[in-house]
């Protein structure tokens, strides 16, 4: 099993990169593979000018193909999420997300901001053609105790996350069980 992570802060570390550090420890330690992204993996000029021949642009795409989830952290700023991940969203291709769990994930100064995820992030998700969009964890601020050595969160939010991740796990293992397609099955005649 494979998860893409990317983190969409122009800072680094972050509290939304110290979520998703957790996420990746946690994935690792079920024997996921995880490949992480973050802003800094790509040139600014590339994301600026709309390079899609980026060599970097190249290998997320390709690395997203094999995926089977991504996990996406941001910053809550002005209401919205970031605009450099605005950016490279903008960049990938329409199909990008086709047949991916995905878990958003996000930091902001308010609860204020809580629904930035919903209203923001979201539509832009959907339009990469994600097969699921779990329901995101926002975390205020406060919540994230310790970013800049090992993510350390407030009860309240470790609880959340955990539940969060436990949803992410399940759903990654619901997409690998096969389906019956759904119609009229061979061989069997209907009256």
């Amino acid at each position: 099993m494979r998860v893409i992570t990317l983190a969409g802060s122009p800072r680094f570390p972050s509290r939304s990169s110290a979520l998703l550090e957790y996420a990746r420890e946690q994935l690792t330690s079920l024997d996921v593979e995880v490949f992480h992204w973050n802003l800094h993996n790509f040139a600014p000029e590339d994301l600026l000018y709309a390079r899609f021949d980026s060599p970097a642009l190249k290998t997320l795409n390709e690395q997203l193909k094999d995926a089977d989830g991504l996990i996406v952290a941001t910053p809550v700023y002005k209401a919205s999420f970031s605009g450099a991940l605005k950016t490279l969203l903008d960049l990938l291709p329409e199909r990008a997300l086709e047949s991916k769990i995905v878990l958003p994930l996000a930091t902001g100064g308010t609860v204020a901001h809580l629904l930035a995820v919903d209203y923001a992030l979201r539509p832009v998700l959907n339009a990469l053609k994600a097969q699921e969009i779990l329901h995101g964890v926002f975390a205020d601020d406060s919540q994230v105790i310790d970013y800049q050595h090992k993510p350390h969160f407030t009860p309240n939010l470790q609880t959340r996350l955990d539940s969060a991740l436990e949803t992410f796990w399940q759903a990654l293992h619901r997409r690998d069980v096969e389906v019956p397609a759904f119609g009229l099955q061979k061989g069997v005649a209907h009256v």
